[in-house]
């Protein structure tokens, strides 16, 4: 990206062996991404997509090999800090047992936000992938997968992390609103430089998004 000296994101022969050491769950794996990026891993069920973001959001430590952020290796941060930068929203979206505007905010409040700032994200992030007023009081038996899954974006987004980890974010939405939520990502990388990272199995909505396409298979990258 013009006018970045470093990549913000930085995998140098990243490897992850299985708690027992008896199977290689990822291979060297290397390669960089920069500020503003929007960069998009495919691959098969079971390649090692969603393990690769886990360890970007370091939920899990690499058995060898190393990972810099803002070109720093990742231990270097505190963990609250990190995840606050590094944001993952999984397939299997939570509403953590709250309402969806408790969910919604609740990151925020975690860090202390002023009620003004968080209510500006708030109406902000709703009115970009058009989250209606009756849905802000529902709790998540109350919600269908899709509307759930929408919801932890839109959390995911409130937190108006450096990077973006976006794991299949389209799987459970309809037609129209994964190509919503694909135009406002594009947008959001122009216009603030959020940088996003993200697991998607929809080649269609790949080609619509990303600068970059990480091919996995079996652990190990594809060239």
């Amino acid at each position: 990206m013009e006018g970045s000296t470093e990549p913000l994101l930085q995998l140098s022969d990243v490897g992850l062996s299985d708690p027992l050491g008896r199977h290689q769950l990822l291979e060297n794996i290397s390669f960089m991404v920069n500020k503003g990026d929007r960069c998009c891993i495919v691959g098969p069920s079971g390649s090692g997509k969603t393990t690769l973001l886990r360890l970007i959001n370091r939920l899990l430590d690499p058995t060898t090999g190393s990972i810099l952020f803002q070109s720093q290796p990742l231990s270097k941060f505190q963990v609250i800090s990190l995840r606050q930068k590094i944001v993952l929203v999984p397939q299997e979206p939570k509403l953590l047992g709250m309402t969806v505007q408790e969910t919604l905010v609740y990151p925020l409040t975690l860090q202390k936000l002023s009620q003004s700032e968080i209510n500006q994200r708030l109406d902000y992030w709703r009115s970009q992938l058009s989250i209606p007023d009756d849905w802000l009081e529902r709790n998540e038996l109350q919600l269908s997968l899709g509307q759930r899954q929408l919801i932890t974006i839109v959390r995911g987004l409130m937190m108006q992390p450096t990077l973006l980890l976006l794991d299949e974010p389209t799987s459970a939405l309809d037609r129209d609103k994964a190509l919503q939520l694909i135009e406002v990502l594009k947008t959001i990388t122009t216009d603030t430089q959020m940088t996003i990272l993200m697991v998607n199995h929809q080649l269609e909505l790949v080609e619509k998004l990303t600068t970059q396409v990480l091919k996995l298979n079996r652990g190990k990258l594809q060239t």
